[in-house]
């Protein structure tokens, strides 16, 4: 199960059933989950706790120490929940004391080629980052999120849940949930409906999130205004509740 070229620190603690390929290292404080495979040329360093069923791809590099100017080698965390897959050449950073001291990654997302999760990043569950999306630090992305390849999100900023990005997308404020935004700077085009129909959200969840979008963005209202109208809403339609939720946690402004 594991390669007689890898390359695993004595402290490290692998579940039995972890499989590691050649030239793979492992280094001190690292943790592994039970049916993990972890394929050729990886480094993984710690301290970095990896879940149940993961498959980590060929030169990727999950735990490195933040590039941050601050950092002075603190001892910060990685989290990877069970069922993620993170394909070739993924570079995924541990947190900063100056925020957390912790990037975290759910369940079951799908972290495509070249992408980049920054120090102190959440990403939540059932995400796709699809190749060479880049995070910056301190990002919060939202579950069944979806990021479109060559999309760069700006430090600090949350990606709403259900939320989709165009390809090439430059995002620099907060995007809310159900929002699907494209450009460079991005901007809001519409309520991401084939993925909610895809999720099985019913057809009246779908237009009630489609009148929300106007409200915030077509009416010129202003966006207390515009939650005013919104909150009316949610007794017939509560995913209207995670809009407003996700407007209302907003720190730098959304994307209009």
């Amino acid at each position: 199960m594991i390669h007689d070229t890898a390359i695993i620190d004595p402290t490290a603690r692998l579940h039995e059933s972890v499989e590691v390929g050649p030239w793979t290292l492992i280094g001190p404080g690292v943790e592994i989950g039970e049916g993990t495979k972890v394929e050729s040329h990886v480094v993984i360093k710690g301290p970095t706790r990896i879940g149940a069923r993961n498959h980590i791809y060929q030169f990727s590099t999950v735990g490195e120490a933040t590039p941050d100017l601050k950092y002075r080698d603190e001892p910060t965390e990685l989290r990877i929940g069970d069922d993620n897959v993170i394909r070739e050449n993924v570079t995924i950073h541990r947190g900063t004391v100056q925020d957390r001291s912790l990037t975290s990654i759910g369940d079951r997302n799908l972290i495509m080629a070249y992408a980049h999760i920054g120090h102190d990043s959440a990403v939540g569950n059932d995400t796709i980052l699809v190749n060479n999306t880049a995070l910056a630090g301190h990002v919060e992305v939202g579950d069944w999120a979806i990021l479109s390849g060559y999309t760069l999100v700006h430090q600090f900023c949350k990606i709403g849940a259900h939320s989709f990005s165009g390809m090439g997308t430059s995002i620099g404020k907060d995007v809310p949930a159900f929002v699907t935004v494209a450009g460079s700077p991005a901007e809001a085009k519409t309520i991401n409906a084939e993925g909610l129909r895809r999720r099985g959200f019913d057809a009246s969840e779908i237009s009630a999130l489609r009148r929300a979008f106007k409200i915030l963005y077509r009416q010129g209202l202003t966006l207390e205004v515009a939650m005013e109208r919104l909150e009316s809403m949610v007794t017939d339609a509560p995913s209207v509740q995670i809009l407003i939720d996700s407007l209302q946690t907003s720190q730098r402004g959304i994307v209009r």
